[in-house]
């Protein structure tokens, strides 16, 4: 997947920053410019890609995952939107994730083995069970002994040998149990600090604001980004920031420490501003909503206006670590096959 070459501000733009027309017009800054995740409800469980990536490696041949995905993608009449849907760290897609760990139980219940890396073939022991017709799944892996070992484990620990589940029955990978865990605390995360930015001072969140734009590479050093922002006293901001360190170009900045939902009318104000300032670039930054007719009006508009919601806003401050810390850290490691390469 080659991604356009976006600023910061556009790389880290959400969906819900605009209206779906914003992104949808090849003229907005949101278009294209990141893989947005979909609804999952219509891709298949990995429980359930099991039996037709058996009946896929029924040939007795070697196959990619790649070309396993294109097949059962075509078994289930996915998308081309649906097969590209990301996890929530939008490292991978979700079918290609659920593809992976099915060949992966496939291939510790001895149905499937794989001889070099991203390719696998059905045993002996995988065509007698495509030949049975018995639907695959783990509940009817765990019958076979080698996977009912695997999925068991068993952890040794002084004087005591403790049996655990290591991947519990589920319908979701354990990347997707991961991954969803870690959006739970982010979006308490978000939460919080969203709260703290509406209880703050006028003052703090002029501070804040210009110190986030600083963060995502705006502005160069924080005199800079700094010295014409801050001057309305009206508990926002009014105020221009350079897009880059050499000031190539410039954008105007409105921000909103508001309880209430940011209308048309603002959104119409900022832009006769921008015209005013002979400006083609503005954000729009509030604490609290935009509403409908505000976020259509902003993506029909000649200039390029990006509005950034409450929750957008302190989105962007975990991404780039503003008002954050980071209390522990969790590497998920895979084998190298590389290195296991003997040829």
């Amino acid at each position: 997947m080659v991604l356009d070459t976006i600023s910061p501000l556009e790389a880290h733009a959400s969906p819900r920053l605009g209206s779906s027309a914003a992104c949808d017009s090849s003229d907005s800054l949101l278009a294209g410019a990141i893989p947005r995740i979909v609804v999952w409800m219509a891709i298949p469980d990995f429980q359930s890609v099991m039996s037709p990536l058996l009946r896929f490696a029924g040939d007795g041949a070697d196959h990619t995952l790649r070309d396993a995905i294109a097949t059962v993608g075509e078994e289930f009449k996915l998308t081309d939107e649906e097969k590209a849907a990301l996890l929530p760290s939008g490292r991978m897609p979700v079918f290609r994730n659920r593809i992976y760990w099915a060949n992966t139980y496939l291939q510790r219940a001895g149905l499937f083995i794989s001889e070099k890396r991203g390719v696998f073939r059905i045993t002996p022991a995988g065509l007698d069970v495509l030949k049975s017709g018995v639907t695959v799944n783990v509940k009817y892996l765990k019958t076979i002994p080698s996977f009912a070992v695997f999925h068991k484990g068993t952890r040794i620990v002084p004087d005591v040998a403790e049996k655990t589940d290591l991947l519990p029955e589920s319908v979701r990978t354990a990347d997707e149990i991961i991954e969803e865990a870690h959006q739970s605390l982010r979006d308490v995360l978000s939460q919080d600090l969203l709260d703290r930015i509406r209880a703050a001072t006028p003052t703090f969140f002029e501070f804040l604001v210009v110190e986030l734009l600083v963060k995502m590479g705006y502005g160069g050093s924080r005199k800079d980004a700094g010295e014409r922002v801050g001057q309305s006293g009206d508990g926002g901001i009014d105020g221009i920031i350079k897009e880059d360190r050499l000031g190539l170009d410039i954008i105007y900045i409105q921000a909103k420490r508001w309880q209430d939902s940011v209308g048309r009318p603002e959104i119409q104000k900022f832009v006769g501003a921008l015209q005013g300032h002979h400006a083609r670039k503005g954000v729009f930054i509030t604490t609290s909503t935009f509403t409908k007719d505000a976020v259509e009006y902003a993506g029909k508009v000649d200039s390029k206006v990006v509005l950034i919601d409450g929750h957008r806003l302190a989105d962007l401050m975990i991404d780039f670590d503003l008002g954050v810390s980071t209390t522990a850290t969790y590497s998920v490691k895979r084998v190298d096959s590389d290195y296991f390469d003997e040829e």
